[in-house]
């Protein structure tokens, strides 16, 4: 037993194969309402949840931040989930692709935005680690034609230090405890900055190598690059007409200033590549 029901391995009551994961027929059916999107969904909901809880009663009421950070450590738990069960079960979708991190920003930014609403964290963490997220998460979309940015082990900590800080501000904390949060919350912060610049490298470096690829393969669909050296009024022709690989003289004219002079240049010998080579050969 793979512990997913059928239903939510795409609907067609396809057998885990061996290893606990599905075969092939169960990927290409992978439906929206399998597990891992369900639990992306629920994440989403708990968003406008979250919100009202934490500023029931003006936001200062110990019992409702503790009923808020019980539906924060939810979401921060589905996550974890949803995406290895996504990967392990092969219920990858294109809405899980999207609303995931979408789901991701929501619930960090919601919580952000209301601890600096009320006054418990400043602004200025708030916007550093949201410009963070939100442009690794466009920056992502920008280098995704040429490759996938993998999550970094410090991308990793990262999440684990925010969670931990933003729920321990969430919950009403004080003395030693609060204290405590603070540098939680600068190691986040510091994690959040180094991290956001790994990746901006890792996607320029991505995007310049997919580049490269392309051009690479434009010029091998095209014949190759021509090679460095060859005369500039040779380059361009067919290989029949450039004298490479055909046996006999190849008669061009000379570039240089004055009257223009016959030059006798020697082919290479091998085989003949162009149309008609073959009866020019056999002529001879």
């Amino acid at each position: 037993m793979t512990g997913v029901p059928a239903s939510a391995a795409g609907g067609s009551g396809a057998k885990p194969v061996r290893g606990g994961k599905l075969g092939t027929a169960a990927v290409n059916q992978a439906s929206l309402w399998n597990i891992a999107n369900l639990l992306t969904m629920l994440r989403l909901v708990l968003v406008p949840g979250f919100v009202m809880l934490l500023l029931h009663n003006g936001g200062y009421d110990p019992a409702w931040r503790s009923f808020a950070w019980a539906a924060f450590a939810i979401a921060m738990i589905t996550d974890l989930f949803d995406g290895h069960l996504a990967r392990t079960y092969n219920l990858v979708t294109d809405f899980g692709k999207i609303a995931d991190p979408i789901a991701d920003k929501a619930i960090m930014g919601a919580a952000l935005i209301c601890l600096s609403y009320l006054g418990d964290l400043p602004w200025w963490v708030t916007g550093v680690i949201l410009f963070r997220e939100i442009g690794i998460t466009l920056m992502r979309f920008w280098v995704i034609r040429h490759a996938v940015i993998p999550a970094s082990r410090g991308g990793k900590m990262k999440t684990l230090a925010q969670g931990t800080a933003v729920g321990m501000y969430v919950l009403a904390l004080t003395g030693p405890l609060a204290t405590l949060r603070f540098w939680v919350m600068a190691v986040a912060v510091v994690l959040t900055v180094v991290t956001g610049l790994d990746y901006v490298r890792q996607a320029v470096v991505l995007r310049r190598q997919g580049l490269a690829a392309e051009r690479t393969a434009a010029e091998e669909a095209a014949g190759g690059p021509e090679p460095l050296g060859r005369p500039r009024y040779l380059r361009g022709l067919p290989r029949y007409q450039r004298g490479l690989g055909c046996p006999g003289p190849l008669r061009v004219r000379s570039r240089s200033p004055g009257p223009r002079v016959p030059v006798v240049r020697r082919r290479p010998s091998g085989d003949c590549r162009g149309p008609g080579a073959g009866a020019a050969r056999g002529a001879r």
